[in-house]
């Protein structure tokens, strides 16, 4: 199968030279990624990777940026945090029908990982959801990708955890 998938880092100042980077990149079996460097000091590398599932696919792209950039740090991988323009994107409705979803269902739509002045959603969730509770039909692809790419952020952000509070709050917010 064929997965697309964005990863994002955070590049160190020694690590600023872009040419260089692709270059690396590329000797690394990185050639299947678009790289963009819009930000200073950030990075973004679009894959288009054949594996046989979203996991292999992720985990291969990982690991071949690790050897070409190993002081890069990974901040996220895409799709996953999501508006509700951005899945109403993907399952092909506009933004208004997938409002009136969420509120019509409030009781069982996705909580948002982010409520404030724009709410932001796993995409994964968001589309169990419809799938589940709707029956849209949506590509499996898509659908994996997205469950494989929430995965990677939260490993991510429960690195951030100190040892000290993660059983405190395991209790709390179980």
């Amino acid at each position: 199968m064929e997965y697309t998938f964005t990863l994002k880092y955070r590049l160190l100042p020694a690590d600023q030279n872009v040419d260089d980077l692709i270059g690396r990149l590329g000797a690394e079996g990185c050639d299947d990624a678009l790289v963009g460097v819009g930000q200073p000091g950030r990075m973004a590398l679009e894959f288009t990777r054949e594996a046989e599932s979203a996991r292999d696919a992720l985990q291969s792209a990982l690991a071949d940026v690790k050897r070409a950039m190993p002081t890069a740090q990974l901040f996220e991988a895409a799709p996953d945090f999501v508006g509700l323009s951005d899945v109403a994107q993907v399952v092909g409705v506009s933004r208004q029908n997938l409002r009136k979803l969420m509120l019509s269902h409030a009781a069982s739509f996705p909580a948002p990982v982010h409520d404030g002045s724009t709410a932001v959603w796993h995409l994964a969730d968001m589309l169990d959801w419809l799938h589940a509770t709707l029956a849209y039909q949506l590509e499996p692809v898509t659908l994996e990708i997205a469950r494989t790419t929430k995965q990677v952020n939260l490993v991510k952000q429960a690195e951030q955890i100190s040892p000290a509070s993660e059983k405190q709050l395991r209790l709390l917010v179980a």
